[in-house]
C-alpha cells in the first residue's frame, strides 16, 4: 500500500521574541530547509531575518527576526566562537548557497537514491 503524502506547515519563530514571518519570509524560509549547509548564516528576505543553519558542533538551525539579528550573531559568537571562524563571518549574508553545480549534485544523488537529494529540492 503506498501512502500519500501530508501536507505540512513549517511555523518558524524567532529565537528571542516568538515572532512569526510575514508569508513572503514564510516561503523565503522555507526554501532554505533544502539547503546543505554546516555552519553558515543566511538572510531570509523581504523580512530580514536572519537564519543560523548550524549542525554538528555548531549546535542547531536558529532564526531571529530584524529586530534580534545582532541577539543571534552575539549568542553563537559567544557559544561557538572558539570553536571555528563559521560564527564570525560578517555580513552581507547570502541568502542561498544554491547553484548550478548543487543542484546538478542533487539530481545526481536522487537518481542513485541518496537522501541528499532531498524532495522537492
Amino acid at each position: 500500500m503506498q501512502r500519500s503524502p501530508m501536507p505540512v506547515r513549517v511555523i518558524f519563530r524567532c529565537a528571542f521574541c516568538d515572532a512569526v514571518p510575514d508569508p513572503d519570509t514564510q516561503k523565503a524560509l522555507e526554501a532554505q530547509l533544502a539547503e546543505f549547509l554546516f555552519g553558515e548564516y543566511l538572510d531570509a528576505l523581504p523580512g530580514r531575518w536572519l537564519v543560523w543553519h548550524g549542525h554538528g558542533i555548531y549546535g542547531r538551525n536558529m532564526h531571529a527576526c530584524e529586530e534580534h539579528r545582532g541577539d543571534l550573531t552575539a549568542f553563537l559568537r559567544e557559544t561557538y566562537g572558539t570553536i571555528g571562524w563559521h560564527p564570525w563571518k560578517m555580513p552581507p549574508y547570502p541568502t542561498t548557497r544554491r547553484s548550478e553545480v548543487t543542484d546538478r549534485a542533487r539530481k545526481l544523488a536522487r537518481r542513485v537514491g541518496s537522501s541528499f537529494g532531498l524532495p522537492g529540492s
